[in-house]
């Protein structure tokens, strides 16, 4: 949405600039401070629905949890210096002058932000150590002024587009994500948004599972579950609010489908892990901006000591990070692998976190579908044994572009049992994605192509089709991986066609390169007259 909005876009690279010019130049920090704002925003704007929706007859009061009424003490004050939470909304702090608008934001709307949920909510206990920075009167007017412009446009933009208020302005959040454009410590990079969708798609989550991602950085996992969730509620309640979003699957108007008994049920169904506490923060704020009110990210490291779930969830969604090492005293003796090495460890973990029945749609390194070294081929019998390898899916080698050029893949697998002596897997489905949409260069330019839903539909149909070759998706039976040391890579089993390449007699070819030699000299000499 957001690409096709060229003064929506510059509007929120006026905002960065404005941030940057006034000394928050370290990327993360930005976006945590932009983060605050367009978050204390987004609570005036929902609590304004909330009260429309109530006095036009849609709610209930009860069905809203209302953020700003009674007073506010903050800590560390006397109670003599409360005020009504009403003066803490955007809609009535933004006209203040600078001086009072930076003292009422720092000393009262920010300690009332962290307190948000509660005292026992992830959220609350995440942003216990968070600050606000912004310490300008006059940056902090510009700022919020430049927010409110961007609302603006996104109100236009969402008329225009037939677009629901609540996730264009999402997209706007996700795009302040985007511009952490480099990967981080352990190989950490962010997973592009149409990649997600397709394995939200390949995994299909319901109204009522339990979602994880066990190395979820700023949530993007979740929150494709989450809207995958959301369309399939609108497409069996009004096939007519679907439409085809930009990568050619359906998306539908959310907040035409969400009663508050869903509401309920999806703010109990999303699960995060990560080990850096501003990317806890981040996702906190990532699915509470997009809907979620309370989900549950938090500061752990899934594959420590302290981590012990199992069998929990129905649906994961991960992409770990790649080549990263972790310390090996503090791994978790129930992982079975015997490495260091966090991308094998993590499918280890997933597996051994999913209920039988559940299902992971995980990206890893083409590596770990091939590499020889005894802990490489004990994860590939873990995924085969404890779980149904359903399908490995070979990406693009530009896919994760500007982040990184390895070569990746997906590998889609259901639980079985955990711990299995037995094979579960009896044949495995491999698929080459040639193209994922978009070019394969550091720009990621969109192409017109939309590659992905056939993925999906391909899929789906594997045990209903006849395939006559390898050539582009197969079934490989057990046996034959087997036989090829447990081998999952796409290119080990695919079908090559070799095409007789016919060439001239050697006797020919040196005429010819004689012909053209005599040719050359010629043209020399007449230039070499011609100069004199």
């Amino acid at each position: 949405m957001l690409q096709n909005n060229p003064i929506l876009k510059s509007k929120i690279d006026s905002l960065w600039n404005t941030l940057w010019g006034g000394g928050i130049s370290n990327p993360l920090t930005a976006i945590e401070q932009i983060s605050y704002l367009i978050f204390m925003k987004k609570l005036d704007d929902n609590e304004t629905i909330a009260e429309r929706n109530i006095n036009e007859g849609y709610w209930k009061e009860s069905d809203y949890n209302f953020r700003f009424k009674g007073k506010f003490t903050p800590p560390g004050m006397k109670k003599e210096d409360a005020k009504d939470k009403s003066e803490l909304r955007w809609s009535n702090f933004k006209h203040l002058p600078a001086e009072e608008l930076i003292h009422l934001v720092r000393n009262y709307v920010f300690p009332f932000l962290k307190e948000l949920n509660g005292e026992t909510s992830p959220f609350t206990k995440y942003m216990k150590n968070a600050y606000f920075i912004i310490e300008k009167p006059t940056l902090l007017l510009e700022a919020i002024n430049k927010i409110d412009d961007i609302f603006i446009e996104i109100e236009k933009d969402a008329s225009k587009g037939g677009h629901t208020f609540q996730d264009i302005q999402g997209d706007v959040y996700e795009m302040l994500l985007s511009e952490i454009a480099t990967a981080g410590k352990n190989g950490q990079f962010r997973t592009p948004r149409h990649i997600i969708k397709l394995m939200a798609e390949l995994v299909e989550p319901q109204l009522g599972h339990q979602i994880a991602d066990p190395a979820c950085g700023t949530g993007g996992f979740l929150l494709g579950a989450y809207q995958y969730i959301l369309t399939d509620l609108a497409r069996k309640k009004d096939k007519r609010t679907i439409s085809k979003d930009e990568d050619g699957f359906e998306r539908a108007t959310y907040s035409s489908v969400l009663t508050p008994e869903h509401k309920k049920t999806l703010d109990e169904s999303f699960h995060g892990y990560d080990i850096d506490i501003t990317m806890v923060r981040l996702g906190l704020m990532n699915l509470m901006m997009h809907g979620i009110d309370n989900p549950k990210i938090n500061y752990k490291d899934t594959l420590s000591k302290s981590y012990n779930e199992e069998g929990v969830y129905n649906i994961v969604l991960a992409n770990p990070p790649f080549t990263g090492k972790v310390d090996k005293g503090d791994i978790n003796p129930s992982l079975r692998v015997g490495s260091t090495s966090t991308e094998l460890l993590f499918l280890d973990r997933i597996s051994s976190m999913l209920r039988v029945g559940g299902k992971a749609a995980v990206i890893i390194p083409e590596g770990v579908l091939f590499g020889s070294s005894k802990a490489q081929k004990a994860t590939r019998e873990i995924l085969l044994k404890d779980d149904q390898l359903e399908a490995v899916i070979s990406l693009p080698s530009g896919a994760f572009k500007p982040y990184t050029g390895v070569k990746t893949a997906i590998l889609v697998f259901t639980k079985v049992k955990q711990d299995s002596k037995k094979w579960n897997t009896e044949k495995v489905w491999f698929y080459e994605l040639k193209s994922d949409g978009y070019s394969l260069d550091d720009n990621r330019r969109r192409l017109k192509d939309t590659p992905l839903p056939e993925v999906k539909v391909a899929y789906e149909k594997r045990n209903e089709e006849i395939i006559e070759n390898r050539k582009n998706y197969f079934f490989v039976p057990i046996e034959e991986i087997q036989e090829n040391g447990l081998d999952l890579s796409y290119n080990r089993y695919k079908e090559y066609e070799y095409v007789e390449q016919k060439y001239d007699p050697p006797k020919e070819i040196l005429e010819k390169l004689i012909s053209l030699e005599k040719e050359i000299l010629t043209e020399m000499e007449e230039l070499n007259g011609l100069i004199g």
